[in-house]
């Protein structure tokens, strides 16, 4: 054995070492996913080198990689019979930050070559991950194909310095002991490691072995502890429905079939697989904050990230699945993005795959997209309002209920709509209501109705958020029945004949707006009421009443505004205050039309004295 030497770690490799031990991963299991990547990459370069020397293998055809426990002296070793190290790449790749071997051997290869190469590289200091777990670490290595079956030891406990040594090794290959730390036990279970395995590195390739315990048999025995095939990437032409469900649901854990699946290679600039999922029912935890993401992004079929900002918008954050690729760029470790462009281009892509397949749907199977607005179209909702560049591709995607509608159910499109306005329509018209019987049930739909009008009605949360930023549809403006004036709806002759009958009415407006004077804006005679005695209107650029109640729900400060009482002149309650002005009548008038539009009574007491009043 040759004499022992001890180096010191580059001084930013020791600053490394302080970060990533202290503060650098959120979550310490994946050091066995960052030392089981390492082996992976490993083996598949001495697969692509065996391609022009199979003497390398000395033999051996089972390539893996093995992890093994040892709770008596509190190590866990993850050994491969992959390429190996000199002692010279020892010390250059593990001695010197980011010196990836992997890195160095992907820029060796011909572009064709890199393409076939199953290499997972451009991370460069996975290995130091050992010591979050571990306070001393232990690695021994040989190239393969070298003579005199020596190799290296590498040693160090993370605090500066490490050492090497030449050692006897009869296999080719690395093997890294890991010294856990007493208050990191926990990895000392080969049941918690086993599921590490699952959770990151189940897709991997390469078989990853663990000692199969048997009560039959005294003899060791290994089992494969991960799938070692990445489903995603099997040509979609060898599989079969069947397949890509028993897949979802191992990968959701939901017990039903997804709706559909969107399955795509891309090759090109880049080159990345994904398959998206877009489930049958909505999870249960939809609408909370914290929720986890439902895309697992992968880099060469090794785990990387679950999060929904990265990988897929908010509105779309039902859609499961896998997406794998070959090009991203990460620094320091896999948990912190280095190369958004690329993120950012698949998830464009993604998005525009997934729209499109909803349109498609749509279009083809309407039973289906019902199931699916069912459960997912409040969301769809939001992406309006947040993904501005798809807006219109998901505008065309919108269902709602309306005043021609039989039941709640959400039918209705705008584009449908567009196509049966009335000749001089110049606006879709809405009204917000917290209940779809409420909406239904609005005075102000009476002018609508009247006129055989269709009005889209909206009752759900998000249905005030998304049409305060819809704007337009098809270049044609999105208008609350219950804000401002209704003039455009009247012919000149009605016009005409309504501004006489307000001109009857200016000493009961008058007199009504002084009673009011602290509960409303003003007080005018409506054009939009045929059958309910009033009602309440917000002017045009001000805050209706239904998202005034939302807001202050939400405990958010509301703008101290007052409605528009309009009256209708028809209704025997208002034809009696222009014989005599009854303060009684005002204020059940104004409070009948809080009630309508679902708002809340003040003084609940007062307004049935004075109903009780007016009934005798």
């Amino acid at each position: 054995m040759a004499e022992k030497q001890t180096h010191t770690f580059q001084t930013e490799v020791s600053q490394l070492l302080d970060l990533m031990i202290h503060s650098l991963y959120s979550n310490k299991e994946i050091f066995l996913r960052e030392l089981v990547s390492n082996a992976s990459d490993a083996i598949d370069k001495l697969k692509f080198e065996t391609l022009s020397d199979d003497s390398l293998v000395e033999g051996k055809e089972n390539l893996a990689v093995y992890i093994d426990v040892n709770k008596d002296k509190k190590t866990i070793t993850i050994t491969d019979n992959g390429i190996g190290m000199t002692e010279v790449e020892v010390n250059k790749n593990i001695g010197t930050i980011a010196n990836s071997g992997t890195k160095k051997f992907l820029k060796g290869l011909d572009e064709k070559q890199a393409q076939d190469s199953n290499l997972i590289g451009q991370f460069g200091v996975g290995f130091y991950s050992a010591f979050i777990v571990a306070d001393k670490v232990t690695l021994v290595t040989r190239k393969a194909g070298t003579k005199g079956k020596k190799g290296t030891q590498w040693t160090s406990n993370g605090k500066g310095k490490y050492s090497t040594e030449k050692v006897d090794c009869l296999d080719f290959g690395t093997s890294i002991t890991l010294h856990i730390k007493a208050d990191e036990a926990e990895f000392l279970d080969e049941h918690r490691l086993r599921g590490i395995i699952s959770k990151y590195s189940d897709h991997i390739t390469v078989p990853i072995m663990m000692i199969k315990h048997s009560e039959e048999s005294k003899d060791i025995e290994y089992e494969a502890v991960n799938k070692a095939n990445a489903f995603w990437t099997q040509d979609k032409a060898d599989l079969k429905q069947e397949d890509y469900d028993e897949f979802y649901k191992s990968l959701t854990f939901d017990f039903e079939a997804p709706l559909t699946q969107l399955h795509n290679r891309v090759e090109g600039n880049l080159d990345y697989t994904s398959l998206l999922y877009i489930p049958s029912k909505a999870p249960f935890d939809m609408w909370e904050p914290k929720r986890k993401g439902g895309i697992k992004l992968y880099a060469k079929r090794v785990f990387i990230m679950e999060d929904n900002d990265e990988l897929m918008p908010l509105y779309l954050r039902f859609v499961k699945g896998v997406i794998d690729t070959a090009d991203l760029s990460l620094n320091v470790s896999r948990e912190i993005l280095q190369g958004n462009k690329v993120v950012d281009t698949i998830r464009k892509a993604s998005v525009s795959r997934i729209l499109k397949a909803l349109e498609k749907m749509a279009k083809n199977k309407p039973e289906k997209y019902a199931t699916f607005w069912k459960e997912f179209g409040m969301v769809m909702k939001e992406g309006v309002v947040e993904d501005f560049a798809n807006k219109d591709k998901i505008a065309k995607l919108l269902r709602f209920a309306t005043n021609k509608s039989d039941d709640a159910t959400q039918t209705a499109t705008l584009e449908c709509y567009v196509k049966s306005m009335q000749k001089d329509q110049k606006a879709i018209y809405y009204i917000t209501a917290e209940t779809y019987e409420s909406a239904k049930g609005s005075p102000h739909l009476e002018i609508f109705n009247q006129k055989d009008i269709e009005v889209l009605l909206l009752s759900d949360r998000v249905d005030e958020w998304m049409v305060s930023n819809f704007g337009e549809f098809d270049g044609i403006p999105l208008k609350s029945i219950a804000k401002g004036d209704l003039k455009d709806l009247d012919s000149k002759e009605e016009k005409a004949k309504k501004e006489k009958t307000a001109k009857d009415f200016d000493k009961v407006v008058e007199k009504m707006g002084k009673i009011l004077e602290n509960q409303v804006k003003e007080v005018k005679i409506s054009n939009r009421l045929s059958e309910s005695p009033s009602c309440l209107v917000a002017d045009e650029n001000e805050m209706g009443g239904n998202m005034e109640r939302i807001m202050k729900s939400l405990g958010q400060d509301v703008p101290d505004t007052k409605p528009i009482l309009e009256i209708n002149p028809k209704h025997p309650l208002v034809k009696k205050l222009k014989t005599k002005i009854s303060q009684d009548v005002v204020k059940v008038l104004f409070d009948q039309a809080v009630l309508s539009e679902g708002g809340q009574l003040k003084e609940p007491a007062e307004f049935v004295k004075r109903m009780n009043k007016l009934i005798k």
